[in-house]
């Protein structure tokens, strides 16, 4: 068994009791059909604080979209109006010890019971919140392989698979033999439990079609990466939150211009400044991927015309290894930031800086490593209409040029865009031709063109961003919150942005020196 902390049972039920699990979900089975991005903004907030906690309802809302995609009607009406209020949560089978990342590796077992049921045989690994005290019912969906299946992704199937069985009237009954076997000792997320689950000879029920399974958790995955990508923006604006209130209580070293022998908040010395507009700065830039994405997606569901929402779609689906990786990897700077802003009491756990700096660690790693992102990126997203997606979103970014031609206040934010964009259409055209060359070329500067490929798309965004702050504040020009995300903007642009030139070396490298020396060798 597995008992959360004291905190998180009063928290849990306040969440079940606001209805927000619900938020983008079908009326028909208790959801309030708000849009997704609704949901994100509650996610974000919910996330920031607390990420441990926000993982169960994260979980959850990934499985619920599952079902609702691939579920029989049976199915839906049997579990989701319980999963929607967060009194019955749900979990995510994939990984096993042998398997890690490649799912087709999977060995766990299916067997016909006869009755319509699944008899599941099987160990999996880094099950969050797979064994918990918030709630009566946890519902796991378990990949396995049905007996003859072909080996592969191919052949692995999806099966829903209760901890309680339900008895005739939908009440709980019996206790599947689903159960956790041990919990891991984590680097961070230390409220959440990652579970080691043990199914031996657990009733399940196929979900969707048999021999689909990795097609439909993949339903499950999108959506979970699009929260990871979240929880990177969650824990920036927190450690960030933390940090600016420090770096003005703290006092230390006199300020240029300050009375001698004065002390003075570490706010006013540049180099900590230089710090927290970096933060600010990605804050804003991470925010925007994630809302931009998660409004494509609710774009390609409400578009009525079909080229219109294969438009959103292709942008979504685009998106979506931007928002995971690029959010996961930039958390991990500007946790380091903050914790730096602290100085030696960032370092120990009485300010709590710390904690935040080990809970973004895992999200560059779960729902499929940064790597994989970037691997997808090059591997199905670049090739997608022959290019013809990425080559739409280059002249989607071109496109804002005119308006900001409009406004001579912004043109170093003009000015730095277009160099970065024509920086990234040549590596754009580098990765396609020498990746149809040899596969490996692309795959060994995948990361480094991803990393490009979502900086150049924030500082779009960003430009977007002071573009519009510019237009609301007119002649006036006093509002500060504007005035803000002018400043921030033109910082990114100027300052951050040109980073992203300095990817490319790495990005048409090719993999001849990667593989030149032999594992002897690495070792000097």
């Amino acid at each position: 068994s597995v008992v959360t902390p004291d905190s998180f049972g009063p928290a849990y039920d306040k969440w079940v009791a606001s209805g927000f699990g619900a938020m983008p979900f079908e009326a028909e089975y208790g959801g309030a059909e708000f849009p997704w991005i609704s949901a994100i903004a509650v996610q974000e907030m919910f996330t920031s604080a607390c990420m441990s906690l926000s993982l169960c309802p994260l979980l959850t809302q990934g499985a619920i979209d599952a079902i609702l995609a691939h579920g029989s009607d049976e199915q839906k009406a049997t579990y989701l109006p319980k999963m929607m209020t967060g009194e019955w949560t749900g979990t995510m089978n994939l990984t096993e010890p042998q398997a890690g990342s490649d799912v087709g590796a999977v060995s766990t077992k299916a067997e016909p019971n006869g009755d319509g049921s699944w008899s599941i045989t099987g160990q999996k690994i880094y099950i969050t919140y797979g064994e918990h005290d918030l709630a009566e019912q946890i519902l796991h969906l378990v990949l396995a392989r049905t007996p003859g299946s072909p080996p592969g992704t191919k052949g692995i199937s999806m099966f829903l698979v209760p901890k309680f069985l339900l008895d005739e009237d939908g009440t709980l009954g019996e206790r599947n033999p689903a159960s956790c076997v041990s919990i891991e000792h984590k680097l961070g997320i230390h409220g959440s439990p990652t579970c080691v689950m043990a199914f031996e000879g657990a009733t399940g029920w196929l979900v969707g079609n048999e021999h689909d399974g990795m097609r439909n958790m993949f339903t499950m995955m999108n959506n979970a990466r699009l929260s990871v990508g979240l929880q990177g923006l969650s824990l920036s604006e927190r450690a960030f939150q933390q940090a600016l209130q420090y770096a003005q209580d703290r006092e230390q070293g006199t300020a240029i211009g300050a009375d001698k022998g004065t002390s003075s908040p570490i706010i006013e010395h540049p180099d900590v400044r230089r710090m927290l507009m970096t933060q600010r700065a990605w804050i804003d830039a991470m925010r925007a991927l994630v809302y931009t994405n998660a409004a494509a997606l609710d774009r390609a569901e409400a578009a009525q015309d079909a080229d219109e929402g294969r438009e959103w779609r292709e942008l979504a689906d685009l998106l979506i290894p931007l928002s995971k990786s690029l959010c996961t990897d930039v958390v991990n700077e500007t946790t380091s930031l903050a914790l730096q802003i602290h100085g030696g009491m960032g370092y120990v756990e009485e300010t709590g800086i710390a904690q935040h700096y080990r809970d973004a660690r895992i999200a560059a790693i779960y729902e499929g490593t940064n790597g994989i992102q970037a691997a997808d990126l090059v591997g199905r997203k670049l090739p997608m209409r022959g290019g013809g997606v990425v080559s739409d979103h280059i002249e989607r970014m071109r496109a804002l040029d005119p308006e900001l031609a409009d406004h001579p206040e912004l043109t170093s934010i003009r000015d730095g865009l277009t160099v970065a964009i024509d920086q990234f259409e040549a590596a754009t055209r580098w990765v396609m031709d020498h990746g149809v060359e040899d596969p490996r070329n692309a795959l060994a500067g995948s990361s480094p063109y991803l990393r490009l490929t979502g900086q150049v798309t924030a500082g779009w965004l960003m430009a977007k961003q002071a573009l519009a702050a510019t237009r609301l504040l007119g002649d006036d020009g006093d509002d500060e919150f504007l005035r803000a995300k002018v400043v921030t903007a033109r910082f990114f642009v100027e300052q951050l942005l040109p980073q992203a030139a300095g990817l490319i070396p790495a990005v048409t490298a090719g993999y001849e020196d990667l593989f030149s020396l032999s594992p002897s060798a690495l070792t000097g």
